[in-house]
């Protein structure tokens, strides 16, 4: 695929993800978290499926964040207080959503939770899983007081043009140890997370280390 596709498609369902999913279901319940679904992302009240926004059992293909709030029955340029936006409100400008790569990507979603379903299972305290509009990404924390961690299948930002896992502990840890491998942590670039195994072994190594 080529990346410029992939980081355009990745901006617009962003950009959907802040100003009118979280918006959606912040305005029905005070809360912002999404989850992988189906085809794509999304909440109760308003998902993504592939190249559409779908709310309820209506459907309606994606074009401009003014039309997709509209439709989702959000008011213009929502911000819900609750995040910074990364992504800027403009009603009329076109996203552009790929059906390739938005598939890629709701692929991709669906493999973290898959994973991170895993290791919560085998993990102290972990949060629930939560796909969060402003950073984009399927992530959880978990581990004692003081030594909280974050694990996330991140779909690309402005340094990975790929999607990638990561582990980014809470406090600082011993950069010596070839594992910390970011700024921020550790990260597993999108070929190797695809191994299932391979995932796997990469995020309950990051436990290991922040145990």
């Amino acid at each position: 695929m080529d990346p410029d596709t992939l980081i355009a498609t990745r901006s617009a369902l962003h950009a959907v993800a802040e100003w009118v999913l979280a918006p959606a279901r912040h305005t029905h319940d005070g809360r912002i978290g999404l989850r992988a679904t189906p085809g794509g992302f999304g909440n109760d009240r308003a998902r993504v499926d592939g190249v559409d926004l779908v709310v309820g059992d209506r459907r309606q293909p994606l074009a401009t964040l003014g039309a997709a709030a509209a439709f989702a029955g959000v008011e213009p340029g929502r911000d819900t207080g609750t995040y910074a936006p990364e992504t800027k409100w403009d009603a009329d400008a076109s996203l552009f959503v790929d059906p390739e790569a938005a598939r890629l990507l709701a692929d991709w979603f669906a493999l973290g939770t898959s994973l991170l379903e895993q290791l919560r299972a085998e993990t102290d305290t972990p949060s629930g899983i939560t796909l969060w509009p402003e950073h984009f990404d399927v992530a959880i924390d978990a581990g004692p007081e003081g030594h909280r961690v974050n694990y996330g299948a991140s779909p690309g930002d402005d340094d990975h043009v790929w999607p990638y896992l990561y582990v980014g502990p809470w406090s600082a840890v011993e950069r010596a140890e070839p594992f910390w491998n970011e700024s921020f942590g550790a990260s597993l670039g999108y070929d190797d997370a695809l191994d299932h195994e391979r995932a796997l072994a990469f995020l309950r190594r990051g436990r290991q280390l922040t145990g």
